[in-house]
């Protein structure tokens, strides 16, 4: 019999750490789950899955216009951010019991409190109810509370903004927005505001938005997103914000100052590993406060383990769960099993979207591979009926040695649909030649994919 309360004890009920505790438990161990939080975690209470609410609303605007080019006497009238905010939240707790729902019919103990470490296989446990903390055991345990969104301290007047946790409980609207940062986050959050009429500037210090994307990705999404309206500004760190009678007033290094009614930032996430007691316990760090961990997910303490956004590996809902997978088959299946990390499909909500699987041509010219370049812009069928100015990009990057597709990258509408398709096709190492033999599916976007055939040398 064990002298531990649990065989496995999870800090976390996100993606990653419910899919280990369910498969865990239904393997007949006994499982422990703490979180002081709704479970689901970042993607569907504060993150992919509310945002992808937001985006679907947003879109209504350019549907209805599209309407109208088809012949509809169609209107947008308007906007109720209050309902939609309530609705949006509604389902979002709808999503969170099922998640709990699950945990419980798998056999795991679902616990609402605030976890850290105080042993090696002690967890000291906070009730979210105001009961009186208290202690439990684990022989293995499993961190995956994931990461946070943060504002720079060293901007003057910081208070002043707000993280994307802030953007699904805003009590209005505001007329106007400044979005701080390049990545998913911001331009995902500019196309939403934009949508909704907000005008939305985007101010990324770099040279170009969308850091470690395909550089014509991030050219073409650029262009797209300054004919919706929205303002991209680049080289534009601010330096310090302040309330004023117009609202906040943002000054950049440079002195240029902008004023709008909000300001968010999106510069990124840190592993929310604060307070954990993880290095009192020898589990170690990196510099960002990610927990450090091998192949197998293992940390530098044998029976602690750690998957999802808090080891800064892959920052993705579905490569937190194939993590957790992994996880129970090395911990409890005899069967190390590492994820592989290569060629994972991914999509920005961005409008129009961005799909993208394996190498950039950068990487691939990083890399020293010789690599042929195939791209298609055009205007959608859609698009050009009702003469709209949004064109579409698919690219991809094909090794000129062995012709295997090595890279597949689109923006348009539906991007994010087509890329799981082309993901399976990179992921499994086809060629150029057995993507052109494929039947192309006719009148579609996606059977550009099938008859590319200009290319040039990368």
């Amino acid at each position: 019999m064990s002298t531990f309360d649990y065989d496995l004890f999870v800090l976390g009920a996100g993606s990653g750490g419910v899919r280990a505790a369910r498969l865990s438990a239904q393997l007949g161990l006994k499982v422990g789950v703490a979180e002081g939080d709704k479970p689901g975690g970042t993607c569907v209470v504060r993150g992919c899955v509310p945002k992808k609410f937001m985006v679907y609303a947003s879109e209504v605007p350019e549907q209805v216009a599209y309407a109208r080019g088809f012949g509809w006497e169609a209107q947008t009238g308007r906007f109720d951010w209050t309902k939609f905010r309530n609705a949006n939240l509604a389902e979002v707790s709808r999503l969170s019991d099922i998640y709990a729902a699950n945990l419980v019919k798998a056999g795991a103990d679902l616990i609402p409190a605030w976890a850290k470490l105080t042993g090696p296989h002690t967890v000291h446990l906070t009730p979210t109810n105001g009961d009186a903390p208290y202690e439990v055991t684990a022989k293995t345990i499993l961190i995956a509370v994931g990461g946070q969104p943060f504002v720079p301290e060293a901007v003057e007047g910081h208070e002043l903004a707000i993280t994307s946790n802030e953007m699904f409980l805003l009590d209005k609207l505001p007329k106007s927005i400044a979005i701080v940062g390049g990545g998913y986050i911001a331009v995902e959050f500019a196309g939403v505001m934009n949508g909704f009429g907000v005008d939305t500037h985007i101010l990324y210090r770099g040279d170009q938005i969308l850091r470690a994307f395909d550089q014509e990705v991030r050219e073409h999404l650029t262009q797209e997103i300054g004919k919706k309206g929205i303002k991209v500004m680049c080289h534009a760190d601010p330096k310090k914000l302040e309330k004023t009678d117009k609202g906040i007033k943002i000054t950049l290094t440079d002195d240029t100052e902008l004023t709008v009614d909000q300001v968010l930032y999106a510069t990124g996430r840190r592993p929310h590993t604060e307070g954990l007691g993880l290095t009192d316990v020898g589990v170690e760090l990196d510099g960002d406060g990610a927990v450090v961990v091998d192949a197998y997910s293992r940390t530098a303490v044998e029976h602690i383990f750690a998957v999802g956004d808090v080891t800064n590996r892959c920052n993705l809902t579905p490569v937190a769960i194939r993590e957790a997978v992994a996880f129970v088959e090395t911990a409890f299946k005899d069967n190390p099993t590492a994820y592989d990390y290569a060629n994972i499909p991914t999509a920005v909500f961005s409008q129009p979207q961005i799909g993208t699987v394996g190498l950039t041509e950068q990487d691939a010219v990083a890399r020293g591979i010789r690599v042929d370049i195939y791209t298609a812009r055009f205007k959608p069928m859609k698009t050009a009926f009702v003469a709209g100015e949004s064109r579409t990009l698919m690219k991809l990057i094909v090794d000129h040695k062995t012709d295997v597709v090595l890279g597949a990258h689109m923006v348009g509408p539906d991007s994010a649909e087509i890329i799981q398709m082309a993901g399976i096709a990179v992921k499994a190492g086809l060629t150029k030649a057995q993507w052109d033999v494929t039947c192309a599916v006719h009148p579609t976007a996606a059977e550009e994919f099938v008859t590319l055939r200009d290319k040039r040398m990368a």
